[in-house]
């Protein structure tokens, strides 16, 4: 009987370290694929050319780093939610957060009047959240 309850517990210590490495594993961020982001960036970039299209390009920059946020596994019902989850993995939260909060300003208000010191601002926060997750 000793013996048996020795294997027992040997049996429910092994699948509790294969459970647990599965479910660690499951959790590590996935590499994201650099030429998928670069390729948008590239395409976002190009509606900086003309003022009008300023707005969608700060928009799709977001909507961006909200991919690459999600495919990383960040925890968060939100964009906001996964951003403070992902605080510790970004150097310039300022400059994030500044990218996100002109986004939301775009979408839920009307006359949002951008200067290009402004839209410059929020790309390179979100280019550079973006290079701190391994996107870009």
């Amino acid at each position: 009987m000793n013996e048996l309850s020795l294997s027992v517990a040997a049996i429910v210590i092994i699948l509790v370290l294969i459970f647990g490495s599965s479910m660690w594993l499951k959790r590590r961020p996935k590499q994201l694929n650099k030429d998928y982001y670069q390729e948008r960036w590239q395409t976002l970039q190009g509606l900086l050319k003309d003022k009008s299209t300023w707005p969608l390009a700060v928009i799709d920059a977001d909507k961006l780093l909200d991919d690459a946020l999600k495919r990383l596994h960040y925890k968060g019902k939100t964009m906001g939610e996964r951003l403070v989850s992902a605080q510790r993995n970004i150097t310039d939260n300022d400059g994030v957060w500044f990218g996100h909060k002109l986004r939301n300003r775009l979408v839920h208000e009307s006359n949002v009047k951008l200067t290009e010191k402004v839209v410059k601002e929020a790309l390179i926060g979100i280019r550079s959240a973006l290079k701190d997750l391994g996107a870009l």
